[in-house]
């Protein structure tokens, strides 16, 4: 590390300029710097375009806030949650700072790409990668994991339009294999001391640190593996549509009984009746939808006005219990 760069959001710079105040690579899209304590992480939407799509990108809000989407190392083949990807996914625990810097055009006289400061973000401790399907550099579909990042909250992002993912040119469904986001080693913990089994943590969103909580993503963990022991196959979708931003993905297909289910971490009403409408929206875009059973699955027994909601709509209820899941599985 031979010079000092003050990372300020909006910054323009290259990766050379980065690895030589920071002592990391050059090259790839995700370059940890062991000795700084920082990763940063490189992102160019369009060089995804050449095989006719993109998965990097300024997301919509959600409840929590601001979201950039960003597609894991490996050009092609399955991507897998080692090497350079495993570095981005566990930047907390290693004490690492995270650095998003976006492709920003040519150095002027240069083949160099310039580089747009973002801002320092951290991996969305709700959900932290998602699994897309698109082509690879091999023009060979595959998985890709999809980081989802947000900005610190003592940071404002220097993102602009230009940033914001685009919309699909046309409707597209793929069925994807269910991977777990939330890792099953107990052992691992951030910065405050939170395990990442547990349903809560602490999330350094913008608006300051609050608790969250991962209710939702623990008992689809759970069902799904109830669903496995049971000899079931479960995958999910990704579901494309023409003219809109991101992704439709169901928590869990069960393949073996043609059942979608919603998961909610919440046994209210306003998660029974988000579940109802989520569920007829994805229902449209699946195979064979005249055959296909929904269900809305909860973390208790919802009351009996609840349950009558459900079976007015035609959607079945399955929900955790001390010894398994209670209405698993189905009648006809």
């Amino acid at each position: 590390m031979t010079t000092t760069i003050e990372l300020v959001p909006g910054l323009i710079t290259t990766r050379d300029e980065i690895a030589a105040a920071y002592g990391c690579g050059t090259f790839q899209g995700i370059e940890p710097a062991a000795e700084a304590k920082k990763v940063f992480v490189y992102s160019d939407p369009s060089a995804g375009e050449e095989y006719g799509y993109t998965f990097d990108g300024r997301a919509e809000d959600d409840e929590y806030g601001p979201l950039y989407l960003y597609t894991g190392y490996g050009a092609k083949g399955n991507q897998e949650l080692k090497s350079r990807n495993k570095s981005l996914r566990y930047h907390v625990e290693d004490g690492r700072e995270l650095h998003l810097f976006v492709a920003h055009g040519r150095v002027p006289g240069s083949g160099k790409m310039q580089q747009r400061y973002i801002g320092e973000m951290r991996v969305d401790p709700i959900k932290p990668v998602e699994v897309r399907r698109g082509l690879g550099s091999d023009k060979k579909m595959r998985d890709a994991l999809v980081f989802r990042l947000r900005p610190v909250a003592w940071s404002t992002p220097a993102w602009t339009a230009d940033d914001e993912l685009p919309p699909a040119t046309a409707d597209g469904l793929e069925e994807i294999d269910v991977k777990p986001t939330i890792p099953a080693q107990p052992g691992v913990k951030d910065k405050n001391a939170e395990q990442h089994t547990t349903a809560e943590t602490i999330a350094n969103i913008p608006g300051g640190p609050r608790t969250v909580v991962r209710r939702e993503g623990l008992l689809v963990e759970a069902f799904k593996k109830h669903l496995l022991a049971a000899g079931h196959e479960v995958k999910t979708f990704q579901i494309t549509l023409a003219g809109e931003v991101g992704a439709l993905t169901p928590d869990l297909y069960d393949v073996t009984d043609h059942v979608l289910y919603e998961a909610k971490g919440q046994t209210t009403r306003n998660n029974v009746r988000m579940a109802i409408g989520q569920l007829a929206d994805y229902r449209r875009h699946v195979p064979k939808p005249d055959g296909l059973r929904i269900a809305v699955l909860l973390p208790s027994e919802p009351s009996p006005d609840l349950k009558a909601l459900l079976d007015a709509e035609g959607v079945r209820l399955v929900y955790q219990t001390d010894t398994g899941f209670a209405g698993f599985p189905l009648t006809d």
